[in-house]
């Protein structure tokens, strides 16, 4: 304590700890919000996340829609996924995988004119 104030000093005050799991929420709910090329039949994006001091590594599995520039698309969900975890946990996002489980065909039961089905 302070000289009498009765105000704690910060490093007796303690810590906030944020468990993995909200983290993984975070990232998932951001991995949604940034594919935007996602089919409607789609599993919602899920992820997995590790965390060391305030450091978070993330792993991301979400469906796409085919056709797509899934390079493009990946690459927007790591930056979302980095910025939504670094803005609501506080932690830095060295590496954010993005896996694709699924490639949905955007057109269902067509296809061009002299393709083979």
């Amino acid at each position: 304590m302070r000289g009498g104030t009765g105000r704690v000093d910060p490093a007796e005050r303690g810590q906030t700890r944020i468990a993995d799991r909200v983290v993984a929420k975070i990232a998932a709910q951001a991995a949604k919000e940034a594919a935007d090329e996602r089919p409607d039949s789609a599993a919602p994006p899920r992820a997995t996340v590790t965390v060391h001091n305030d450091t978070a590594r993330v792993r991301v599995s979400l469906d796409l829609a085919y056709p797509c520039d899934i390079g493009r698309q990946c690459g927007s969900v790591r930056r979302r996924v980095t910025e939504r975890v670094r803005a609501l946990a506080g932690m830095e996002v060295p590496e954010v995988a993005v896996q694709v489980e699924r490639l949905h065909p955007s057109g269902a039961g067509t296809a061009p004119e002299g393709s083979i089905r």
